[in-house]
């Protein structure tokens, strides 16, 4: 039957309203604001009428510099669309002065400065007081600037005139600065893109091989499980013997050196840590505490050693039911592809929403304005009191707004889609470990494997999360969203207390995130594997969630070797076919391949520990496992538990938890 009902109705009002907020956005929004810059009159460089003049040129680089321009991210300066940047350093004085300079020189002013009154064209800003050599970035012209030695340059001068006098070169560096902070992540995204574009085919024969390499790995996991398991155990042990090695020399050396027999209460706290390695108390330290975690590592194999044997064979096992349920492999491409709808989905409406608002005009000054600031409008500002009040004040495009109600909410309706982005996220990563638990589930359990098993147990166990536990599924990513939102809020708060000099705060914020960080770990851990046994048993999120977790606690020692083993022999997994291609790409397909694999040791393990409690191998009550697993696991059972705790524990879970057929 279907389970959590209320939570799956809720879910799809979400979704409603969350296409709802995506259709207001794309009526409103014009992503143009954000890919192309815009002028003083907020007319869009590169667009309509201003096609062959895509570039942005600053008539005064050094307003830039003004802490207004990260307010509101719009330079004080008069701003105009060309088609390319100055390539020369000229002053208005000596341009007008020149008839071939000065017909180059009104190319980069914001209208037709008729009679060539210098007085009249710096007073209303027509043409900018002079030009520097300019090269195009971002679709903006910014100073070529340069270095000799330690000097900052500008065209190969150190120094140059701005209409008024002589300035530095590295005068225009703040302003520069701040005119790109805004672009810095679009910056990034179009060299990325860039480069993909110029090598995609290598990009493509590395992560085919990847692929490949996956899928050897995993086939070598079946046969080598063992081999490997223990080799890299080694490895663990000599890494660590060798820290333990390294350490005693730089301790031994640091004998005789001046001031290295400080103590670390005398050197008390320092910020550059680098300090700290020229003292021999803190090479001993480390020596400590490698030793004793070399120690505990021996300890852990000598007692541990029949289950890590547990680990193994449990992972074999993996392997075999992956092997029956082959189209489990590329069940991520299916995810991904989902995923990649829901990112896309939260980005085009994110770039739309920030984009629906007006274009917004403000008085900006040079000198104390009574108006400076205020709203304006360009088309009558020549005419208007506050010109008349502020003789030399512009009316210049300064951001986008909006004072209707849509605009107003506009922070409510982005809130929205990143709380809803995170739901679907959640969800879609939610149905795939369901579904390939579902499919793992139906291997184990099947009494004649494989012939007992679904034609199509990957599908069919789609199918019945989709039918059945859809409440189920929104119910445990609701709860891991509402975590990530504070998460994303915390860090925001956090983001702007950085200046904050309240000690308290920061400690507190910090505890904060720690604290919430480590329960989206825990709700991550325990949403696993109620979809685990939502997927065995259809039991509803709470339920399932319940019993995995006493079923876990019940096995802790069990968790603990397991997940840890596991965990160790993917990651290097990953690196080896991470370090064989070369690519970071290679990374998130050997996690997609071996989060299958995770998935299903970890359904497995659930299904064993199960089968243990329900079962005791006789004709009335066989065990599920496989035999291979069986002696193995049988040896490890009875060594564990005495005859009478297991008898106990049959009868107290036999008469609500029989096994249906």
């Amino acid at each position: 039957g279907c389970t959590d009902i209320i939570c799956c109705i809720f879910f799809i009002v979400a979704i409603v309203g969350y296409v709802a907020v995506g259709i207001l956005a794309w009526t409103h929004g014009d992503p143009r604001k954000v890919i192309y810059p815009t002028d003083s009159l907020g007319q869009y460089c590169g667009q309509g009428k201003l096609e062959k003049q895509p570039l942005l040129f600053y008539f005064n680089m050094m307003k830039c510099a003004s802490p207004m321009v990260l307010l509101e991210f719009q330079c004080p300066t008069p701003q105009v669309c060309v088609e390319k940047c100055p390539d020369r350093t000229l002053t208005l004085v000596t341009a007008i002065g020149n008839a071939q300079d000065w017909e180059y020189y009104k190319s980069y002013c914001r209208a037709d400065p008729g009679a060539k009154v210098l007085v009249d064209i710096l007073q209303k800003k027509l043409c900018p007081a002079y030009l520097i050599s300019s090269k195009p970035f971002l679709q903006r012209c910014f100073p070529s600037i340069g270095k000799k030695g330690d000097v900052i340059t500008v065209g190969d001068q150190e120094t140059f005139n701005d209409g008024d006098k002589m300035r530095d070169a590295k005068d225009l560096v703040a302003g520069m600065k701040n005119a790109t902070i805004v672009m810095e992540g679009r910056q990034v995204a179009m060299k990325i893109f860039e480069d993909y574009t110029k090598s995609w085919y290598w990009i493509l024969i590395c992560l085919l091989i990847a692929v490949v390499l996956s899928l050897i790995f995993i086939v070598l996991l079946r046969y080598l499980a063992g081999i490997m398991v223990w080799v890299m155990i080694f490895m663990v042990i000599a890494v660590v013997a060798g820290g333990i090695a390294h350490c005693s020399i730089k301790y031994v050396n640091l004998k005789d050196t001046p001031g290295s027999n400080i103590t670390l209460q005398q050197l008390g706290f320092q910020p550059d840590f680098s300090v700290y390695l020229h003292i021999r108390q803190s090479w001993l330290a480390f020596i400590i505490i490698l030793a004793i975690l070399e120690v505990i590592i021996i300890i852990l194999l000598i007692f541990l050693r029949k289950r890590i044997r547990i680990a193994v064979e449990l992972m074999k096992e993996a392997s075999r039911a992956v092997g029956y349920v082959m189209s489990s492999l590329f069940y991520p491409i299916f995810t991904f592809l989902l995923l990649t709808i829901v990112i896309a989905y939260w980005g085009v409406t994110a770039v739309f929403l920030s984009t629906s608002s007006e274009p917004v005009y403000k008085v900006f000054n040079e000198t104390d304005c009574l108006h400076a600031r205020q709203t304006c409008d360009p088309e009558n500002f020549t005419l208007s009191t506050m010109k008349r009040d502020c003789p030399r004040s512009e009316c210049l495009f300064a951001f986008y707004g909006g004072e209707t109600p849509y605009h107003k909410y506009l922070v409510v309706l982005q809130f929205y889609n990143v709380f809803l982005f995170f739901w679907c996220a959640n969800f879609v990563t939610a149905l795939g470990q369901m579904t390939l638990a579902g499919a793992f589930a139906s291997y184990y359990w099947a009494p004649n494997k494989p012939n007992d098993m679904p034609a199509y147990p990957l599908c069919a166990s789609l199918g019945r999360s989709l039918r059945y536990h859809t409440g189920s599924l929104a119910f445990g990513s609701l709860i891991l969203a509402i975590v990530q939102i504070i998460r994303v809020l915390l860090e925001y708060i956090d983001h702007k207390l950085k200046g904050a000099e309240n000690k308290f705060a920061k400690f507190l914020l910090c505890c904060l995130k720690c604290c919430f960080w480590c329960l989206e770990k825990f709700i991550k851990f325990l949403n696993r594997n109620a979809y685990i046994m939502v997927a065995i048993y259809g039991k509803n999120f709470c339920r399932s969630a319940r019993d995995a977790f006493f079923l876990l606690m019940r096995n802790v020692i069990r968790v603990v070797v397991l997940d840890k083993v596991t965990d160790f022999i993917l990651f290097l997994g990953k690196l080896l076919i991470v370090g064989l291609t070369v690519l970071v790409g290679s990374y998130l397909i050997a996690h997609g391949f071996f989060s299958v694999y995770a998935m299903c040791v970890d359904t497995l393990f659930l299904c064993f520990c199960e089968d243990l409690e329900r079962n005791d191998g006789s004709a009335a009550r066989p065990y599920r496992m496989t035999t291979e697993l069986c002696d193995i696991l049988m040896k490890d059972a009875d060594a564990a538990r005495t005859p009478t705790s297991r008898d106990e524990t049959m009868q107290l879970t036999a008469p609500d938890k029989t096994m249906e057929n």
